[in-house]
């Protein structure tokens, strides 16, 4: 018969598990932020496609500049959301094994760590994109500067 397992080991082994938990409320805030730009993008997109017809040359040839900028843009956010998403997953994972870990004295520690790590890389990988989509963001309203000339330096 299994001895049984006393409350107070269940409850610090609950408070281990639980600390990863505030790393997964910070990255569904990230994914809040993200899918929002995404939405943006997909919003802006649609708009220039639906007035595109109505467009002479010289503007079609701008919404055409613009539309594959917000299409790179597309991509790269996606690849944001794949990684922190994953990563997301990574850490349920890993608060899953070191509460069984420890409620069935099985010795993950060494996957639990590589868990950790590939999260942690993930979240990386995620933050980067993120910042290389705000760059090409930033490089969109450059474009734009040329329309404005009392904004040249």
């Amino acid at each position: 018969m299994a001895e049984p397992v006393a409350v107070s080991a269940i409850a610090h082994q609950i408070q281990l598990a639980v600390t990863p938990v505030f790393l997964l409320a910070g990255i569904g805030a990230l994914l809040g932020v993200l899918t929002s730009r995404l939405a943006r993008i997909f919003e802006r997109s649609r708009s220039l496609e639906q007035d595109y017809d109505g467009l002479d040359e010289q503007m079609r040839s701008v919404a055409r500049a613009e539309l594959l900028l917000l299409d790179q843009r597309m991509g790269v956010i996606n690849v944001a959301i794949t990684c922190c998403t994953a990563a997301a997953l990574f850490v349920c994972v890993l608060v899953a094994m070191m509460f069984l870990a420890n409620l069935l004295d099985v010795g993950f520690g060494r996957a639990i760590a590589w868990l950790f790590i590939l999260a942690m890389l993930l979240l990386i990988v995620g933050l980067l994109t993120f910042l290389w989509e705000i760059r090409l963001a930033i490089k969109g309203l450059r474009v734009r500067r040329d329309r404005m000339p009392h904004r040249r330096a």
